[in-house]
């Protein structure tokens, strides 16, 4: 759903894009309370994996395809501010390096695909786990439902952005049912990949997973034979699992992203994502812009004077995620350094 140059005019990007500018400060001071530790390392391998999963777009209707967009995912795992910065820097690294989604529309695609759909997908991820049993499987099912609520939701923001400033003329009905329509379909696939994602996370380090926070099970104490809830004040169950190294966790993240981007892409559907499909069938690309970065060496999700093709899409998906780990692991370590600097002894000193 990477909207290019050229479909949203001028005003509206710059509105767009202050809405983003706004949004990703108000999303670096509260991932200051989300980013501790073990997290803030996670996040970066977060925003690789959504780069790696969405070079992979499978199809969804006849010459249709779509991709993860991510925001539910990356709140999920990570927290709701730190998962639009997650989104945002996956957004910035596409546009610059592989000339995917416009430069002057980056504000419409963070708006869209970073804030949306973290806002709508988080909302109603924590509105579920409160109705539903307090189990790793029910955060597993609220991830599905909040996932798949969440690429509608864009598709309509889409649409909405287009209603204000669209540079065609296009009866804003027709636009809303095929965005909406084929959206649902992709929201599918969504909801799949990222249940599947937080589902393996929960099994085997719960700890790291901010939407699964507070849902641990009590002690259990044995009173005449039976085990009981022990009082709330005896304090949280020990828990090893927690005191692991998330290395491992990390080191398999990145392998895998790695193996998707270089390997599995190869194998991703060709046919156009929903937004590019609708706006041929529609005629919404009719004044789109080229890329102000056409011409850069891995435009496309290619490399450059690399003729194999799968070479050259492999190499460029390893480039890729190894961008984006590293800058958005220098993001997210800055944040949490500065968290360490609001609260460290010196700061909180009074004078007397």
């Amino acid at each position: 759903m990477h909207v290019p140059d050229g479909f949203i005019n001028a005003p509206t990007s710059a509105v767009t894009g202050v809405v983003a500018a706004g949004a990703v400060a108000v999303s670096l001071r509260g991932a200051r309370r989300e980013l501790d530790e073990r997290t803030a390392p996670l996040a970066g391998l977060v925003a690789a994996f959504i780069f790696a999963v969405q070079m992979l777009n499978f199809p969804v209707a006849a010459g249709t395809s779509g991709h993860l967009l991510g925001g539910a995912l990356a709140a999920i795992l990570v927290g709701p501010y730190t998962g639009v910065l997650c989104v945002s820097v996956v957004l910035l690294m596409q546009g610059i390096l592989f000339a995917d989604g416009g430069l002057t529309a980056l504000g419409v695609n963070i708006t869209d695909m970073a804030i949306v759909t973290t806002v709508v997908a988080y909302a109603l991820f924590r509105g579920l786990v409160k109705v539903l049993p307090r189990t790793r499987r029910s955060v597993t099912v609220a991830s599905f439902v909040a996932a798949l609520v969440s690429v509608p939701a864009a598709a309509l923001a889409f649409t909405f952005l287009y209603w204000i400033g669209g540079t065609t003329d296009v009866a804003i009905g027709k636009v809303a049912t095929a965005m909406i329509g084929v959206h649902v379909l992709i929201g599918i696939g969504e909801a799949a990949i990222t249940a599947l994602t937080v589902g393996a996370v929960v099994a085997v380090r719960p700890d790291l997973v901010h939407g699964a926070r507070g849902l641990g099970q009590r002690l259990k104490l044995r009173v005449n034979g039976e085990l009981v809830d022990a009082p709330s004040d005896t304090g949280p169950a020990p828990a090893p699992v927690a005191s692991r190294s998330h290395r491992k966790v990390w080191i398999t993240g990145l392998v895998a992203s790695l193996v998707l981007a270089g390997f599995v892409s190869f194998y991703a559907s060709a046919d156009p994502d929903g937004l590019e499909k609708v706006a041929s069938d529609k005629g919404i690309d009719e004044k789109a812009e080229e890329h102000a970065n056409a011409d850069s060496p891995l435009a496309d999700y290619g490399v450059e004077d690399i003729a194999d093709a799968r070479v050259s899409g492999g190499l460029a998906g390893v480039i890729g995620v190894g961008v984006t780990v590293v800058a958005g692991s220098a993001v997210f370590w800055a944040v949490r350094r500065r968290r360490n600097d609001d609260t460290s002894p010196s700061s909180t000193e009074t004078t007397v």
